[in-house]
């Protein structure tokens, strides 16, 4: 059988080059591309290819994988995930968050992480949201973890910039109260004010790899993320999260994804929101608001 090809000449991309992405994309970050994905592998690479003026992926996969292609993996990485997020991204979460889970936070210290946060949008939502509805936030011990496994995202998100079309979902007294508009070239910039930027902590972190963070986390978002990963991935890194999330505590999953067929121990809430069970040491109890499905 003939060998299937994706391009012509000198930027074909073969069945088995395809393979190959694949098996290296999963090995490193867990993201399991499936077949179908093909035209969307080489468009994504021929950026790569492009920047660095290879004329093959053969080419390119040798450097990937030789002795100095680390630096090049990770910009590999970096095109083939997607980053796509906004600021109150699904806010049935962050108003389930104000309605059911803030008014419980009575700790001075409180940690909430921001898992594959990408640009930002959803840590600095999550911060808007605990400085307007969490009492004494501003005085309290309150830090967002906020993880990507991109630099070039974090170093966006940390800088904490956005253009016009990035802020149309942001409620208009958000918008006043927390950021500063700036002129550009390009139009209006806003920038996050520094009491907003104070409360979150940016950090590069592959989520297969160990986390040196211990915990304990009251509240994780890890949105439209596990979605791109197979069964068994997603249940060691839910394990991982429960291990991690105070007795009481929540993870929030994208709507696309849930844990519907995934082993795990959280308590199912509604459609995405789930409960680790227990009481706290402070005494917080957990009941049980549902059932697993």
């Amino acid at each position: 059988m003939e060998r299937a090809q994706y391009g012509i000449g000198s930027d074909e991309l073969t069945e088995q080059q395809f393979r190959m992405v694949s098996e290296i994309v999963y090995r490193f970050c867990g993201i399991h591309l499936k077949e179908g994905k093909e035209s969307l592998v080489r468009a994504r690479l021929m950026k790569r290819l492009r920047a660095l003026g290879i004329s093959s992926f053969e080419t390119y996969l040798q450097l990937i994988e030789g002795p100095s292609g680390q630096d090049e993996l990770r910009q590999m990485i970096d095109v083939m995930t997607t980053n796509k997020t906004s600021f109150f991204r699904e806010s049935a979460h962050f108003d389930f968050l104000v309605e059911h889970v803030l008014p419980d936070l009575r700790k001075e210290s409180l940690r909430f992480w921001s898992a594959a946060c990408s640009t930002g949008e959803e840590p600095y939502t999550l911060a808007m949201i605990l400085l307007e509805h969490l009492p004494g936030c501003s005085t309290k011990d309150v830090k967002i973890l906020a993880t990507d496994i991109s630099r070039p995202v974090m170093a966006k998100a940390a800088a904490g910039r956005y253009g016009e079309k990035s802020v149309l979902d942001i409620p208009a007294s958000y918008l006043q109260k927390y950021f500063s508009v700036q002129q550009s070239s390009e139009g209006r910039v806003y920038q996050i004010k520094p009491v907003v930027r104070s409360l979150a902590r940016f950090a590069c972190l592959n989520l297969l790899e160990p986390w040196p963070m211990k915990g304990p986390f009251q509240v994780i978002f890890c949105r439209n993320v596990m979605i791109y990963f197979d069964r068994q991935t997603q249940e060691r890194m839910v394990q991982r999260f429960y291990d991690l999330i105070e007795p009481g505590g929540y993870l929030f999953v994208g709507h696309s994804e849930g844990l519907s067929g995934v082993r795990h121990g959280f308590t199912y809430v509604r459609p995405a929101v789930y409960r680790k069970n227990g009481v706290s040491a402070t005494g917080w109890s957990a009941g049980r608001m549902g059932r697993r499905p």
